[in-house]
């Protein structure tokens, strides 16, 4: 039986035991019509398999503190027993996380994971609505949410759940050769 709770900062190394990991088999091409002035449309191309690791290069949850002050960000945890199966972090009205745009009404989804065994069970759904009702009772008026084109499941994720992709950025990694070729995608759910 999976159980959910809101944790705090000292339950961040606990939340680092989770995977954050999706296995793509297919990602979102960018077509742009008349070169984007027509629009764009998002078409699924298969590509040839692999398994990317979110966390790969970088220090974890467990080191937000060292970069943010925490004071206005919630993590809510799933378990299966005691086992770590899934958590989400949201932040808030916090200078430096540049997402927030300086905005006093903005939450921004800053981490949503679920070990593999679990996905398409919910709990991922029960995650986000978590973080989302907790920024609906800051009295934040969106949330704002980061993903790439590779990470399709997500994708198709945040726009079941009503987000609204609003942003695509094929330059965005540019500076960073190994995910180049990712296009950041942008999207806002109104709470």
């Amino acid at each position: 039986m999976i159980t959910y709770r809101q944790v705090d900062k000292t339950d961040l190394p606990l939340y680092d035991c989770i995977p954050m990991e999706v296995f793509v088999t297919s990602c979102f091409k960018i077509q742009k019509i008349d070169r984007g002035l027509g629009g764009f449309t998002l078409i699924e191309t298969p590509v040839k398999p692999y398994r990317k690791d979110f966390r790969a290069g970088e220090d974890g949850a467990a080191c937000w503190e060292k970069q943010f002050d925490l004071a206005n960000w919630a993590f809510f945890m799933a378990f299966d027993g005691e086992r770590p199966v899934g958590g989400a972090a949201v932040a808030s009205r916090t200078p430096g996380v540049h997402m927030l745009a300086g905005r006093e009404d903005l939450a921004v989804l800053w981490d949503i994971r679920v070990e593999d065994g679990y996905k398409r069970q919910g709990v991922g759904q029960k995650l986000f609505e978590m973080a989302a009702g907790w920024a609906k009772g800051q009295g934040l008026s969106q949330m704002k949410i980061e993903c790439q084109n590779n990470n399709v499941p997500a994708v198709k994720f945040y726009h079941k759940q009503g987000a609204v992709l609003s942003m695509i950025d094929e330059y965005a990694y540019y500076n960073e050769p190994e995910y180049r070729c990712e296009v950041q995608l942008i999207w806002y759910l109104d709470l």
